[in-house]
């Protein structure tokens, strides 16, 4: 494939590589005196294709050169390949019986939803841009796994993929399936929160169906009547708590994750006050994503790796659960500051929920503003995303944030 503008290139994989050399094999294998040329941008000859690929190599009938070909023209009967940047460092010109384009393997979800799901979540899967197309998944932490609970991609829809890796892949996505089924049969949840119990529990006296709930579910849990009165679907939630941290009226909660239980370990957090100290040491407080940013910190601290003695952390489910009310009470108790540390969010998305942590920024860049009518500083407020690899960096986040904590001073509401 060649630069931005081929439409071919997200789709290019190792099976392209492959399909490329083998042809180039099959024209040596029908013409003895016959020649294969093959250029390429990228060779892609993962595991035990390598081999595969070192054979081609010792083939003197196939040319093998990583190149740009900038034109394709008619010489007589035959054609005449012009390609540039290739690994002999000049341009090359090629005469030639046949030209092949290796292409792609296009998914089938990029032109037809193929499920036709009818209800919030379809028809088709949400994102799939995000992926080329590609059916929607967490492939590093949930390989099959789609927005839709119970229905789970396998084969050339969640990759370009051989033969051999498309009849692993569905046995794979097979015993995914046996899995949800002993769940739901259960009353547990799959994934990522294995064997929970629990369902969201609504308030609905209270409801003032603003549709943030139904709206914001990464995984379609929540229709909503005509009234806009959520509808709920507890085979389809995965128990994130993203539709708690969304309520403004704080109507839903969890039997074992709610907006008290979360408030009432904000509150049990002492606040140092000038009847214990000359000079009160600051407090902040950071609410942290259980998946990624919690399990981080773990291996930092196995790493002897330190930070500010001032800071205190709170687990919560995913950064999509934080409700607003977590952040003001924290600063109504006279913390000094707040931040949220989550997954990474945008193209390559490491969020076990989605889009929790995604949420979690803008809804901190709303805090902000009701933050300054209440003469506050925004900056007290932060949100910060680490992938579980990255252990290394929180000392640095932390000590930067606590830097601006310093810069700002200690919370004006502190002591009352």
């Amino acid at each position: 494939p060649g630069q931005g503008n081929d439409q071919d290139f997200p789709y290019a994989s190792s099976v392209t590589s492959l399909v490329a050399l083998k042809q180039a094999g099959y024209v040596r294998e029908d013409y003895a005196d016959g020649k294969a040329f093959v250029i390429y941008q990228h060779m892609r000859t993962p595991g035990l294709t390598e081999n595969f690929y070192k054979t081609v190599q010792q083939d003197p009938g196939i040319f093998l050169t990583k190149g740009q070909v900038v034109q394709v023209s008619k010489n007589g009967a035959g054609l005449i390949v012009n390609a540039d940047d290739t690994l002999l460092g000049q341009p090359i010109q090629i005469k030639a019986d046949m030209v092949v384009l290796a292409t792609g393997m296009v998914p089938a979800t990029k032109d037809d939803p193929v499920i036709n799901l009818a209800y919030r979540q379809g028809p088709g899967f949400r994102d799939n841009a995000i992926f080329n197309d590609y059916a929607d998944s967490n492939y590093i932490c949930f390989p099959y796994e789609t927005q839709r609970t119970g229905i789970y991609a396998a084969g050339g829809i969640r990759r370009s993929m051989t033969t051999e890796e498309s009849v692993e892949d569905a046995a794979g996505a097979a015993l995914k399936a046996i899995q949800c089924l002993e769940s739901v049969n259960r009353g547990v949840s799959v994934h990522p929160r294995s064997g929970d119990l629990t369902f969201p529990d609504f308030f609905f006296q209270r409801c003032t169906q603003c549709k943030r709930c139904t709206q914001e579910c990464p995984f379609g849990a929540l229709d909503d009547d005509e009234r806009g009165t959520p509808k709920t679907n507890p085979t389809r939630c995965r128990r994130c708590g993203t539709c708690m941290g969304a309520c403004p009226e704080r109507i839903i909660n969890f039997a074992n994750y709610s907006i008290d239980s979360v408030s009432s370990m904000v509150k049990a957090i002492k606040v140092p006050s000038t009847d214990d100290f000359d000079e009160p040491p600051l407090r902040v407080l950071g609410l942290i994503c259980e998946n990624d940013a919690y399990p981080a910190l773990d291996i930092a601290a196995l790493n002897r790796l330190s930070w500010n003695a001032d800071v205190r952390f709170i687990p919560v489910r995913c950064l999509g659960s934080v409700n607003v009310i977590w952040i003001k009470d924290a600063l109504s108790k006279g913390m000094d500051g707040v931040f949220l540390m989550g997954c990474k969010h945008g193209d390559d998305y490491q969020c076990h929920f989605v889009k929790g942590s995604e949420l979690a920024e803008i809804r901190v860049k709303k805090i902000g503003e009701a933050l300054s009518s209440l003469a506050l500083e925004p900056e007290r407020v932060a949100h910060f995303e680490v992938a579980i690899d990255e252990y290394d960096k929180i000392p640095q986040m932390l000590q930067e944030f606590m830097g601006t904590i310093e810069g700002l001073g200690p919370n004006p509401f502190k002591g009352f």
